[in-house]
């Protein structure tokens, strides 16, 4: 257990790192606007993160791909006021932050990460069902504003094309198994965990929260799994394409 804990810290190193630059942006006097410094701060530890080959050029432009994926969900979830970004800064488009698709980023590291350190594979997994699935989760985040909510039957179909998919890890020189539907709720509710500090620490705030800081709806950890989905399969294809190039297959 102490090996396992120890592999999801080194994985989850990116994000420890912003975490600590929101909490020191919050008490620390800055020359320039909070999310402004964020940003930087946010493309200094990028360059840190690959200067020091804890991440791989490739890991880093996929990195990079969470990070335009997350800025379009935010211009059009911030534009529906699903939540908001206080503070004034001159990187900050339509309400959205720039530094705020780093956040994105910071999942899409985790399960980089994740998937090198404690050397992932996958076990029966139909690709192009939970690739279409996950595309369609992307889409009825926005589409549900105005169309019907599909998150449930989404979350059934999720369980269903995901039935006896597992994911095989290797710690401590021994390979065990989970299977994947539980692996991304629990994913999602460290998500949510994650949530309630970044969003106690100013990172952004849902409108239940603007006369004070309070604890994000738990019905979120079922959104954080949905969504996480999405950045599994982005890693899991890339890694796929990946391994096709090397063995040339």
């Amino acid at each position: 257990m102490a090996r396992f804990a120890w592999a999801e810290a080194r994985a989850c190193g990116f994000a420890v790192g912003l975490f600590a630059g929101l909490a020191l942006s919050s008490v620390v006097p800055l020359p320039v606007p909070r999310y402004d410094a964020l940003l930087l701060y946010a493309v200094a530890l990028t360059v840190l993160f690959r200067v020091m080959r804890w991440e791989t050029t490739e890991e880093v432009a996929v990195i990079a791909c969470f990070h335009v994926v997350g800025l379009a969900f935010e211009l059009v979830k911030v534009r529906l006021g699903s939540w908001s970004y206080p503070e004034d800064a001159y990187t900050k488009f339509f309400g959205v932050p720039l530094y705020s698709g780093f956040l994105y980023a910071a999942v899409g590291s985790y399960v980089c990460a994740a998937w090198r350190i404690l050397s992932l594979s996958l076990v029966a997994y139909r690709a192009v069902p939970v690739t279409l699935l996950a595309v369609a989760i992307y889409v009825n985040f926005v589409s549900h504003h105005w169309w019907v909510d599909l998150r449930v039957p989404l979350a059934v179909l999720l369980v269903v094309v995901t039935w006896g998919t597992s994911v095989l890890f290797t710690v401590g020189g021994h390979r065990h198994r989970l299977p994947l539907a539980p692996a991304l709720l629990l994913t999602g509710f460290f998500l949510w965990v994650a949530e309630n500090v970044a969003t106690y620490l100013g990172a952004w705030e849902y409108p239940h929260q603007r006369d004070g800081w309070r604890l994000v709806h738990t019905g979120k950890i079922g959104a954080w799994a949905l969504l996480v989905t999405v950045s599994f399969v982005i890693v899991a294809s890339w890694r796929a394409a990946r391994e096709r190039r090397v063995t040339g297959g």
